[in-house]
């Protein structure tokens, strides 16, 4: 039987990767109506990794309580896993969606990440892996570092309020009492540092409204952050590939939690099985939302391309649009990208047209790459 994986990551905003395997399967289904097709639905760290890894391993789907970005009250979902660990996402607290449209990254907060972690701590979990992608904040984590009882004073020794904003005035860091006894692992989405030209203020603060003018004071201000966290905590987050993940959260939580950082998508693989998946597999069909240059630094199509690049297995991508710089993604085991839309249709629009758009591309695509 000729077997086919599907493993996209979702659309983000439009259509889940569950949505998105049960479409492209169709779409083999057409050419092979007998094929063996294993639909693995992926995450890099992002929307959907408590699904996909619940799908993948079994458990149970919780919900809670905590601050959301603008302050507000949201409801945040996790599992627990078959071996008492729980997986997270902190876009479940502080995610892009939760500013509804006004976006706000000097004052938006990962406070809720902090409540989170507190809760899973005071419920009896041990062990911990956080996704960080599709984050709305550019706080460096101070936010939950403040929900977890971190206290950040001024040169007066005044205490400074835990936003983006104020990082600049940050010349205290003062511990708390108690922490939760956590083992924190991070699935990171992205291999940026902290900061520079890759860093967080760069490359992910203008997606989240950080304006042109405030990108270099910002990058500057969490520098000058980082070399305190080195003096006061003994932790040097400045280069460590992943610390710029979710506006410097990936820093934050090796700073204040003790967490590891690595890469979110090789973990699922990894649970998933894939590399033995990919044994006299045919083709491997992934995905995104928007493949581009930053697709190459972490992200779910090259993940997946990598595994079956080194199983000698030919790979496709067939994503929502396509960005600047997303031929990178060809060095990486990926023969051919597609585009569902052209990029001239509005975010409204495509959330209507998405699935046919999804069909439609398939099923021009797929019979040039299955015989």
């Amino acid at each position: 039987m000729r077997r086919f994986i599907i493993a996209p990551d979702s659309f983000k905003g439009s259509m889940s990767a569950r949505e998105i395997c049960e479409i492209l399967a169709s779409a083999v289904e057409e050419i092979v109506p007998d094929a063996d097709i294993i639909k693995i639905p992926m995450s890099d760290g992002g929307e959907g990794m408590v699904d996909a890894y619940l799908g993948i391993l079994g458990g149970e789907k919780k919900q809670l309580c905590v601050t959301g970005p603008k302050g507000q009250s949201v409801g945040a979902a996790y599992g627990i896993l078959p071996d008492g660990s729980a997986i997270t996402e902190m876009a479940e607290c502080a995610g892009l969606p939760l500013m509804g449209g006004e976006l706000d990254p000097m004052h938006a907060t990962t406070y809720g990440v902090g409540e989170l972690l507190i809760a899973l701590s005071e419920a009896g979990i041990k062990k911990v892996l956080m996704g960080i992608g599709g984050s709305a904040t550019n706080d460096c984590g101070v936010g939950m570092a403040a929900a977890l009882g971190y206290v950040f004073e001024d040169e007066d020794g005044a205490e400074v309020a835990p936003f983006a904003c104020n990082i600049g005035r940050i010349r205290h860091i003062r511990k708390p009492e108690t922490m939760p006894q956590l083992n924190i692992t991070v699935a990171c989405d992205v291999d940026n540092p902290l900061c520079g030209e890759r860093g967080a203020s760069a490359v992910f603060g203008p997606q989240k409204g950080l304006k042109k003018e405030q990108i270099g004071p910002l990058d500057e201000d969490i520098r000058s952050f980082a070399a305190l966290i080195k003096r006061g905590l003994g932790v040097d987050v400045l280069d460590v590939p992943g610390a710029g993940a979710a506006g410097g959260l990936g820093a934050a939580l090796m700073a204040f939690c003790g967490a590891k950082l690595t890469p979110g998508i090789e973990m699922l693989l990894d649970a998933a099985d894939m590399d033995n998946l990919l044994n006299n597999a045919e083709l491997v069909i992934t995905g995104e939302g928007r493949i581009d240059y930053q697709s190459a630094s972490g992200k779910v199509p090259v993940g997946v391309s990598r595994r079956a690049k080194r199983a000698k297995v030919p790979c496709i991508a067939i994503c929502g649009c396509v960005g600047d710089g997303a031929e990178a993604v060809l060095d990486e085991g990926i023969c051919a990208f597609y585009a569902c839309t052209d990029g001239t249709k509005s975010f409204e629009e495509i959330v209507k047209s998405c699935r046919d758009d999804l069909r439609v591309t398939a099923a021009q695509v797929l019979p040039g790459h299955i015989k």
